[in-house]
């Protein structure tokens, strides 16, 4: 029994990795996708996936605002106020003197447009640095936050 759990946590926390390509058409619409387009010049991003926590590098084009201590990596949250995980993110980083923005999506225009550009699927949604995290998990925050 606790080899077959020991393999079931083990295949969970697998890294798992894909690409995904970001390109522009001739009406300068904005196109994300896990293909390369044909005849267009584009930009590749490495996505990482452990644990169902999703990690990318976010587009150039988007800016890191958020308060930054020393040594440490700026942290942006896109969510909800509905959004239990948002909640957790949110708790976890008071509870450790963690400096970020929070940005609600519903009742911000500019924070849906910023959620939008960064090709946001679902709350929350955080930058650490210039890489974002779909999901919360307080061990993938610390791997991408910590130096």
């Amino acid at each position: 029994m606790h080899v077959l759990l020991w393999l079931v946590l083990t295949l969970l926390s697998v890294e798992v990795s894909a690409e995904i390509y970001k390109w522009v058409d001739k009406d300068g619409t904005v196109h994300f996708e896990d293909r390369k387009p044909q005849g267009a010049r584009y930009e590749e991003f490495k996505v990482r996936s452990i644990s169902g926590v999703q990690t990318y590098r976010a587009p150039r084009t988007i800016k890191t605002i958020a308060p930054k201590s020393a040594g440490k990596k700026n942290v942006i949250l896109y969510g909800t106020a509905w959004c239990g995980y948002c909640t957790k993110a949110r708790r976890y980083f008071q509870a450790n003197n963690i400096p970020f923005e929070d940005y609600d999506i519903e009742s911000s225009a500019s924070a849906k447009s910023e959620y939008d550009a960064l090709n946001g699927k679902g709350v929350p949604l955080i930058l650490v640095g210039d890489n974002l995290m779909n999901g919360f998990s307080e061990t993938h925050f610390n791997h991408l936050y910590k130096p």
